[in-house]
């Protein structure tokens, strides 16, 4: 599909939310992987809904996704800590401290030459203190422009208005995608701005009959008592989709197309046709 006369069409999977999330996720892509150029999914909730195991990494590197970005809870499972510099697919957020194991942001070459940047970003509004975004990611995002005029961007954060802010600043410098992911809650407010494909929150993959992918009870506990309480996986029999999907231009870097994408699959109903 890709080469400088074609648009290059990238997947972006909302946040994975445990086991539920990873299956929806290799179910949808048995169908439709071969309809995109480049696939990226937020991975950061992937192993039981709080970090990501080498174990899951490696699974979900099978499945067809071609890069991983993440978020606050990438360091859940303290095992990442013995894996990530080698994970050439994993984006951690951008701005932390100088240092930080991993990396904030890479570049990715598809079939006929094309690269790719990525960049994580995590948010400073209801979130943990991190180093600026508004500071560090501009001089980022130049570099990456000088590379190749194709630049992802995926936003975790609480705000939603701190995200069309930023969405907005960083379409000034020429970003070709903006993804938000966090909120777990999919917007219906996908767009084309400034030449930059845009969503407030891409939403997520995982169980439907949930709390943002999260069992049930247990998030009721915590909200009637108090008491904190370790959050479990829902599992349901339906799970749900939450992606987007845009065409980019390869030589001018501009999305010219952008489609949400919110779907549900039957798990018992997939179950009994792997059985067959």
């Amino acid at each position: 599909m890709t080469g400088d006369d074609k648009n290059i069409k990238i997947l972006f999977f909302g946040d994975l939310v445990g086991r539920p999330g990873r299956f929806a996720v290799r179910d949808f892509l048995e169908k439709y992987k071969l309809n995109y150029d480049f696939i990226i999914a937020n991975v950061e909730n992937a192993s039981h809904g709080f970090g990501l195991t080498e174990k899951n990494y490696i699974e979900l590197s099978e499945y067809g996704i071609d890069c991983m970005t993440s978020g606050n809870h990438i360091w859940d499972k303290k095992e990442i800590f013995n894996y990530i510099d080698k994970a050439d697919k994993l984006v951690r957020p951008f701005n932390y401290p100088e240092n930080t194991p991993g990396f904030g942001s890479r570049i990715f070459e598809v079939a006929g030459g094309v690269k790719i940047a990525v960049i994580n970003v995590l948010g400073r509004v209801f979130m943990a203190p991190v180093e600026s975004h508004w500071t560090t990611v501009k001089t980022e995002i130049e570099h990456l422009k000088t590379i190749t005029p194709i630049v992802i961007v995926d936003f975790h954060a609480e705000a939603t208005a701190e995200k069309i802010c930023f969405a907005r600043y960083c379409s000034e410098l020429g970003v070709s995608a903006f993804f938000g992911t966090h909120t777990h809650v999919q917007t219906a407010d996908e767009q084309i701005m400034n030449n930059t494909g845009y969503i407030t929150d891409a939403g997520f993959c995982g169980s439907s009959e949930s709390v943002i992918g999260m069992d049930y009870k247990t998030s009721l506990n915590r909200f009637i008592t108090v008491i904190p309480e370790r959050y479990d996986v829902a599992d349901s029999d339906v799970v749900q989709i939450n992606a987007v999907e845009v065409e980019i231009n390869p030589i001018s870097g501009h999305t010219v197309a952008i489609k949400r994408i919110f779907c549900y699959t039957d798990k018992n109903k997939k179950e009994e046709e792997n059985e067959k």
